[in-house]
Formats: C-alpha cells, sequence, structure tokens
C-alpha cells in the first residue's frame, strides 16, 4: 500500500472515536440512559421507566449497531502508534489491541438486554422487567474491567516512552493508569445497593464515567497528532534516504 493511502487510512481511523463519542452521548441522550437508574427501584419503577422511554431506548440500541464497528479502526491505530514504541508489534500493543477488540461487548451486550425488555414491557411480568434492567445495569456498570488492561497498556507504553517528541504526552499516559484505576470498582456493584459502590454511586459510576469522558476525547486528538508526526517523521527518512543515494557514487 502507497504510504500516502495508508497515512490517510490511519486519519480516517483515528476520527472513528470522535464519530464514536458523538454516537454514544446521541444513543444514551435519546435513551434517556444518561442518568443512572436507582438501584432500589421496584418492579413498577422499572415497568414505568421501560415503558415511558420504549421508543428512545429501542432507537439508542439502533444507533448504538451502527457505531459499534467504528470501534474497530479506532482500537487498531491505537495499536499502530503504541506499536511505533516498541519497535514493533509487542506486548502492550497486541494487549490493547486484543482487549479492545473485545470491550465493545461491555456495553452493547447490556443495551441488547436492555432492548429486549423495552421491546414489548407488556408482554412480561413486572418481576421478569426489573430482573433485565438489573442485569442491564450490573453488566453495564460492572463489566467495565474488560477496559482496564487496555487503558492501562496505553499509559504504560505512554510512560515508557524515551524518544525526543514522544508519541504520547506523558501526562496522557497518566489519564490511562488512573482511567484503569477508577473503573476496578464498577467490580463492587454485585455487592451493594447503595452507596459509592453501587451501579449509581461515585466510585462505581461518576468518576469513571467522568474519566471516561475526558479520555474519549483526549484519545482521538492525540492519535491525530501522533499520525501527523509519523508522516512528518516518515518523510524526513525517505529525505535522507534520497540525498544519501544521490550522494552515493
Amino acid at each position: 500500500m502507497e504510504h500516502a493511502r495508508y497515512m490517510r487510512l490511519q486519519r480516517g481511523s483515528a476520527w472513528c472515536g470522535f464519530v464514536l463519542f458523538v454516537g454514544f452521548l446521541a444513543a444514551y441522550s435519546v435513551g434517556n440512559l444518561l442518568s443512572p437508574m436507582d438501584p432500589t427501584m421496584t418492579a413498577k419503577d422499572a415497568v414505568d421507566f421501560l415503558t415511558d422511554n420504549q421508543t428512545g431506548i429501542l432507537t439508542a440500541v439502533a444507533i448504538m449497531v451502527l457505531m459499534v464497528p467504528f470501534e474497530y479502526p479506532f482500537v487498531v491505530v491505537t495499536s499502530l502508534q503504541m506499536r511505533r514504541i516498541e519497535g514493533g508489534w509487542g506486548l502492550l500493543s497486541m494487549t490493547q489491541v486484543l482487549t479492545g477488540v473485545v470491550a465493545p461487548i461491555g456495553f452493547f451486550f447490556p443495551l441488547a438486554i436492555l432492548s429486549a425488555a423495552a421491546y414489548r414491557p407488556e408482554a412480561h411480568s413486572p418481576d421478569v422487567l426489573l430482573a433485565m434492567t438489573d442485569t442491564f445495569n450490573l453488566m453495564y456498570v460492572g463489566n467495565a474491567c474488560i477496559f482496564v488492561l487496555q487503558v492501562w497498556s496505553i499509559g504504560y507504553a505512554a510512560l515508557i516512552d524515551r524518544r525526543a517528541k514522544p508519541i504520547f504526552p506523558r501526562w496522557f499516559g497518566w489519564l490511562n493508569i488512573v482511567l484503569g484505576i477508577v473503573l476496578i470498582p464498577g467490580a463492587f456493584v454485585y455487592l451493594n445497593k447503595t452507596g459509592p459502590f453501587a451501579w449509581n454511586g461515585a466510585f462505581a459510576y461518576m468518576l469513571p464515567s467522568a474519566a471516561y469522558f475526558i479520555w474519549k476525547v483526549a484519545t482521538p486528538t492525540l492519535l491525530l497528532r501522533a499520525i501527523k508526526h509519523e508522516e512528518a517523521e516518515t518523510a524526513g527518512q525517505r529525505a535522507g534516504q534520497e540525498e544519501t543515494q544521490l550522494a552515493t557514487p
């Protein structure tokens, strides 16, 4: 593949990160899912939520179905830039790409369960609908640990990069480390119905959501910068090779 086309594909893949961010925000807004449900809700509360937001929830899931494919080029281009740090495919870049490919399961499967509950709530008993909404919330928040190794691999790669112009700034490395740490409390939602470790709590939901919001904007922005540097670096190398060839008798 010619170099110019390869760089265009990388830039397009980085822009997929912004497409995902806008799409996710639109989907969760339409579905009234930006604010978490109350873990102490009753079966009637679950029925009312699903009935009142039926169209929005189903539309949100449809949007997510369209958005998920954009995750893959975004994940791959992230590992391509990490590969420059490792000098080829290595443990960090491979860990990131493998965990990144699996990551959409963490939010898409829970949404599929919620959509099944909202599809025809009148056909199910309130207890069944409550169980389905519980499953959605527990999986959606509790499975956040899927992302931990992904962001830690990015963070560690950024922190060990010692080149004069690092691929990613050091603050981005620390952002990924912090994001991985704040995702861990999600594992405790299965043990709590109230407090900071419940699925709507500060430690399990609020802090991870804020960190993820920053990460989702910062990552494609920095990828575009890294791709621009790679393009300039490659152009400089090619110019140097041409000068050497011309100087060689």
